[in-house]
């Protein structure tokens, strides 16, 4: 939507992830070992651990953390795998926006607990399994940041290839496709040497959006980055759209 953009590419805009390099790292080997945990070690087996570690690889994370993260999830270590859990929450935001917080958690009464006093702490409201997912389907999402050449041109080059939507921010593309479609896409836009990148994932996208006005967009954004950097949450999706200068705004505060 020209004007708009989503919460996960205004997230990369930010520099989030780099800003936060141990609390990613943490968070992408909590979800190596799990991926492990739930399939076969081989990656060319096992298409979560294989997103898991690719994703893990753009945020140039050791290889040896990476092999410590499987060989954790796979039993293959002396301590074993931690007993995680996955525990989807709901939450209603500022505005009537739909959130939905992912954790990997060891205790789930803390987890329910931050996710609750976070939520509620910015004026939303803990929701009831369904009362936001509803409006959410599970798609294939790439981010990527072009080096060179013209991001709308390349964005249209992923529909040629397959991809339902796109959405830009300056020189990030975020696409979204089939879930069944994800691998094949990532691979023709790793053949073009102009573009990195950055993710690649099974995420929840919303059938219907939601547009803030600009106090509505700064709570809604301030609670997105609290939700993200809890330690037990590892991906959170919404509904809100936020306009350009909402979200130029909130970079320059936050």
């Amino acid at each position: 939507m020209s004007g708009h953009s989503k919460w996960s590419t205004i997230k990369h805009k930010k520099g989030i992830l780099d800003a936060r390099k141990g609390v990613l790292f943490t968070k992408l080997s909590r979800e190596i070992t799990v991926a492990a945990k739930s399939g076969d070690s081989d990656p060319e087996l096992n298409f979560r651990l294989r997103l898991a570690i690719d994703n893990a690889k753009s945020q140039n994370m050791p290889k040896d953390n990476i092999d410590r993260a499987i060989a954790k999830g796979s039993g293959n270590n002396t301590g074993g795998a931690d007993n995680f859990e996955e525990i989807t929450y709901e939450g209603i935001g500022p505005g009537g926006v739909g959130i939905i917080i992912q954790t990997l958690t060891d205790n789930k009464n803390r987890s329910a607990a931050s996710v609750r006093s976070t939520i509620t702490r910015a004026g939303g409201t803990f929701a009831s399994t369904g009362a936001v997912s509803w409006n959410f389907e599970q798609k294939g999402q790439i981010v990527m940041t072009v080096a060179d050449g013209d991001p709308e041109l390349i964005a249209l080059d992923t529909i040629d290839q397959g991809a339902e939507d796109f959405d830009i921010l300056d020189k990030i593309i975020e696409i979204t496709c089939s879930y069944t479609n994800l691998s094949n896409i990532q691979k023709e836009i790793q053949k073009n040497d102009s573009v990195t990148i950055d993710k690649a994932e099974l995420a929840l996208v919303p059938n219907s959006t939601v547009s803030l006005d600009k106090s509505q967009s700064s709570q809604t954004l301030k609670l997105l980055d609290e939700l993200e950097d809890l330690d037990d949450v590892q991906k959170v999706f919404t509904n809100a759209n936020f306009d350009d200068e909402s979200i130029e705004m909130y970079s320059k505060t936050s």
